[in-house]
């Protein structure tokens, strides 16, 4: 029996699918789901196989139409919650690339350190030629992730392993925080568990126009300024977040990008 599964939520990207599918190269078996978000351009399922060169089981569960990435997520989650089988839940988005020997590296860390219950990586921000653009690197421990979390979320959705068990406690994916429903689940488990960021670049983390940080820009930052006063406490770090949230709201993602390109370590 495998201890993780890696869930895939996927939405009329069936090259990007395969792409990431055929980057997962680990020592020890994993099983994969895919939720097919009702998409119109459907993966291949033996295309899919051909894909998955790591030893374990691939799995499709189809939506009959499309319901947005917080519903996928958490059909991926209630499928999981059925089994009882997998100690860990992983997860990567369709394009995005996973390094080799990622998963093996968190499952390590994670059987060393049975406190922490969410583990999340540094990534290489590439564009879609594959090009290098830049790197993000987020708090590695307990104490800077809780505290930085009121100015953006310190993981990196498509990085993250985390411990079956927070499905029982915290439960799904909240879905009235559009685009940023991880930011407000991993607040959750922030304010639960203990949660480390392992400081070496296990992903590569693809920035495209048709991402949702791209295409609803506004509507994300206007959720995580929601979850931050859901968390909020009178001190500096959520004032400051508020603060930072409302300004990103008034600035163009193409100065973002610029900046970041600029000033991001190389």
């Amino acid at each position: 029996m495998n201890k993780l599964i890696v869930l895939i939520p996927h939405y009329n990207s069936p090259t990007d699918l395969v792409k990431t599918i055929a980057s997962i190269s680990e020592s020890f078996p994993l099983d994969v789901l895919i939720i097919d978000d009702g998409s119109k351009e459907k993966p291949l399922f033996e295309q899919l196989k051909v894909a998955f060169r790591n030893e374990g089981e691939l799995k499709i569960v189809s939506l009959y139409e499309n319901q947005g990435i917080e519903k996928a997520l958490n059909e991926g989650l209630k499928q999981i919650k059925k089994t009882f089988y997998y100690k860990y839940v992983g997860r990567l988005d369709a394009g995005d690339l996973s390094v080799p020997d990622k998963f093996g590296k968190q499952l390590k860390y994670l059987e060393n350190n049975p406190d922490v219950f969410l583990l999340g990586t540094w990534a290489e921000v590439i564009n879609e030629e594959m090009k290098h653009l830049y790197y993000l690197n987020h708090p590695i421990n307990q104490g800077d992730i809780k505290k930085k979390m009121y100015i953006n979320n310190c993981f990196i959705h498509p990085s993250v392993v985390y411990r079956s068990e927070v499905i029982n406690t915290i439960g799904f994916y909240p879905e009235n925080r559009k685009s940023a429903e991880d930011y407000a689940y991993f607040f959750k488990i922030v304010k639960k568990y203990k949660t480390h960021n392992l400081p070496e670049y296990l992903l590569r983390y693809v920035v495209s126009d048709r991402s949702i940080s791209s295409q609803k820009r506004n509507q994300q930052i206007q959720s995580r300024i929601k979850i931050i006063l859901d968390n909020f406490y009178l001190g500096f770090y959520p004032i400051y977040g508020l603060i930072r949230n409302t300004l990103l709201l008034l600035i163009p993602q193409k100065t973002i990008l610029f900046f970041k390109n600029k000033f991001s370590k190389k």
